[in-house]
């Protein structure tokens, strides 16, 4: 048997928007990339570093699924989450909505996916299934990856069981309401949410505080590893290639503000875009520090790499500090 959805599937960056978008486009609801992130108040930062992961990670967004979570929520869409500790009950879960004429939604480990050619666990990827056969998957994922890709059944299965990390065979589905409000209207609830989780993180490794941190500690990142040319080049790949869209999400969010600046006139949501529009160059930079401290092994890369955090640190918070105000200002 084989069941095939047409979806409108476009080249986007990030995987929970790419399969966001089309969930949601195929219901009629067209959102730009930067806006589903946006809307989903998906920006953030964590420092994580644990004898368990042997190196530190860098993290410039909200959980996996919380972005879906929010969107769903502040849009006041229907979230219909299956989970399922049986493999049986995992694919009767999916194929009943794409029988029906519905993509679904799916969190896994790219790991076992055919068509990733980086073999690295990571259970929190996302993507959206539109068809199947009797051998093979075909799933819309980044444009790094292949927006029409296609995986066996078997390796799909291993994807969506593994452990730790995934969800219990997470699916997904989202309903757009017939009386949708305006999306313009949940803009400021969105950014001022986003804004009071970075400034008042619950612990020292998150939000500003977190990217201080980082800022404080990078330059032991040599000492950490025998292999710095991996170790610390994986680190800043990941950071502007590893479906962030650059700079950490940091060009994602600065796109966003950029758009909710033509839909509202607010003087603190453009001081908070143009902190982001420096924001997003700065880590950049600070990303190919990163590069050139594990390619020569010198350390004042690093060095300078801190000061770039510590700098980074202070122009978020002031972003952010700025965008917290949105609620209290007229807008038109």
């Amino acid at each position: 048997m084989t069941t095939v959805i047409d979806i409108d599937a476009r080249d986007m960056q990030h995987c929970e928007t790419t399969a966001l978008g089309v969930l949601l486009r195929h219901q009629g609801l067209d959102l730009s990339e930067p806006m589903l992130f946006g809307l989903g108040s998906a920006l953030s930062f964590l420092y994580w570093d644990s004898k368990n992961i042997g190196f530190p990670f860098l993290g410039g967004r909200v959980k996996p699924f919380d972005l879906t979570r929010n969107l769903a929520t502040g849009l006041g869409l229907e979230l219909l989450v299956q989970e399922t500790n049986s493999p049986r009950r995992a694919w009767e879960n999916v194929v009943a909505p794409l029988d029906a004429g519905h993509p679904v939604g799916l969190q896994l480990d790219s790991y076992y996916l055919d068509y990733f050619s980086s073999k690295v666990h990571f259970g929190g990827h996302v993507v959206a299934m539109y068809g199947y056969d009797d051998h093979d998957a075909y799933l819309a994922d980044t444009e790094q990856q292949g927006r029409g890709a296609s995986t066996s059944l078997t390796s799909l299965a291993h994807a969506r069981a593994a452990r730790p990390m995934t969800a219990r065979h997470r699916s997904f589905t989202l309903t757009v309401p017939r009386n949708l409000s305006r999306t313009q209207g949940r803009i400021i609830p969105a950014i001022t949410a986003c804004a009071d989780a970075f400034l008042n993180p619950p612990i020292a490794n998150l939000g500003y505080r977190g990217i201080e941190m980082a800022g404080m500690q990078v330059h032991t990142w040599l000492q950490r590893t025998d292999n710095p040319r991996r170790d610390l080049t994986q680190a800043a790949l990941l950071m502007e290639k590893g479906g962030t869209g650059g700079a950490l999400f940091r060009n994602l969010y600065r796109d966003f503000l950029s758009e909710c600046t033509e839909l509202l006139d607010c003087s603190h949501l453009r001081t908070g875009h143009r902190a982001y529009i420096e924001a997003a160059i700065l880590w950049t930079e600070a990303a190919a520090l990163i590069t050139k401290a594990g390619e020569s092994g010198d350390t004042q890369y690093l060095l300078q790499a801190g000061t770039l955090f510590c700098d980074l640190s202070r122009i978020e918070r002031a972003a952010m500090q700025s965008l917290s105000c949105l609620g209290s200002e007229t807008t038109q």
